[in-house]
C-alpha cells in the first residue's frame, strides 16, 4: 500500500451470507465502483467460540443452533483459493480479518496486500505477536479502544513511525451514531503515532467517510451489501452499490480539491486577476 491515493476498502464481512455466488457479486460491485480492495471476515469457529456459545439455541438460515449459523458465514481454504482467483481476475486487491491464530496463518498464507487486525482483538496481544510474525503489512482498526490500549497494540505492533502498520479509527456501534464518530481522532491519531491511518466506518451514509478524507485519512474501509435489510449482523451498517460507489467517486473528487497545500495562484484565476486586479 504505497500508492498516493485514498486506499478505498469495500468490506464485504460476512454479508455474503455464505455464499460464493454472492460473495462475487459483490466483489464485483467493489470492482464496478473502484475500490481498491475487497474484504472478509475469517474465523475459526471452535477457537472463537465457547462450546455453551456454540450450543446455544439460534434461528438463521442454517438451522437452530448458533454453531450452524457460524459455520454457515465461514469459507474454507479452498473457497478463499477460489476468491483469490476471482479477485485477480477481477483486477481487485482482496484479504481479511481474522479472529484468531490458524485464521491468521490460513489467510497469510496467500500473501496478501495486508491483513486486517478487528477492533475486537486489538487487546489480544498473543495474537498480534501472531499477526507481526506474518511479515505482512497491518491495519488495525481501534473502536472500542483506550488511549492506553492502543498505545500498547502499537509497541506489540512495531511502535510509533511503522511503516508497515496502518490505524483506523473507528467507533465499534453497529450502526455507528453521527455524535459518536468523533472524526478529529484522525489527525490526532497521525500526531501520536506517526503511522498511516484511516477510517472504518460503520454508518449507512457515505458522508462520515467523505469528512474523513478531508481531515488526512490515507486508508477508508466501508461495509458493502447488496441489500440492507438482508439477513446478517451487518447488513444494516452497510452501503448499498449506489452509496457506495457514490462515496468511492466523491473521495476521488475531494482528492483532487485538497491539493498539495501550498499557496500558490492558479492558473485559472489568472485571467480574473488581470482583470479586476488594479
Amino acid at each position: 500500500m504505497t500508492q498516493k491515493d485514498v486506499y478505498c476498502i469495500a468490506e464485504l464481512g460476512i454479508n455474503h451470507s455464505g455464499s460464493m455466488e454472492l460473495c462475487k457479486q459483490l466483489i464485483d460491485v467493489a470492482v464496478d465502483a473502484k475500490a481498491d480492495a475487497i474484504k472478509l471476515q475469517k474465523r475459526t469457529i471452535d477457537r472463537v467460540y465457547t462450546q455453551a456459545e456454540l450450543d446455544k439455541p439460534r434461528e438463521s438460515p442454517w438451522g437452530t443452533t448458533t454453531r450452524q449459523q457460524k459455520e454457515g458465514l465461514e469459507f474454507s481454504y479452498e473457497q478463499y483459493a477460489e476468491i483469490s482467483r476471482y479477485c485477480a481476475v477481477a483486477g481487485i486487491q482482496w484479504s481479511a480479518s481474522c479472529w484468531d491464530e490458524l485464521s491468521v496463518e490460513l489467510i497469510a498464507a496467500f500473501q496478501p496486500p495486508w491483513v486486517k487486525i478487528p477492533s475486537a482483538l486489538l487487546t489480544n496481544a498473543p495474537l498480534l505477536r501472531v499477526y507481526r510474525k506474518t511479515g505482512l503489512p497491518l491495519i488495525a482498526s481501534t473502536g472500542m479502544s483506550s488511549i492506553p490500549e492502543i498505545d500498547a497494540a502499537v509497541e506489540q505492533l512495531g511502535g510509533c513511525g511503522n511503516p508497515n502498520l496502518t490505524l483506523l479509527h473507528c467507533c465499534a456501534a453497529y450502526p455507528a451514531p453521527v455524535d459518536a464518530l468523533n472524526l478529529l481522532c484522525i489527525p490526532w491519531m497521525r500526531g501520536r503515532y506517526g503511522v498511516r491511518v484511516g477510517y472504518s466506518s460503520h454508518t449507512v451514509s457515505p458522508w462520515p467517510v467523505l469528512a474523513a478524507v478531508a481531515l488526512g485519512a490515507e486508508v477508508v474501509e466501508a461495509h458493502l451489501t447488496l441489500d440492507r435489510s438482508a439477513y446478517g449482523s451487518d447488513q444494516s451498517s452497510s452501503l448499498e452499490p449506489k452509496a457506495f460507489s457514490k462515496m468511492v467517486e466523491e473521495i476521488r473528487t475531494i482528492e483532487k480539491a485538497l491539493g498539495d497545500g501550498k499557496k500558490r495562484v492558479h492558473p485559472s484565476e489568472e485571467p480574473i486577476k488581470a482583470k479586476l486586479r488594479k
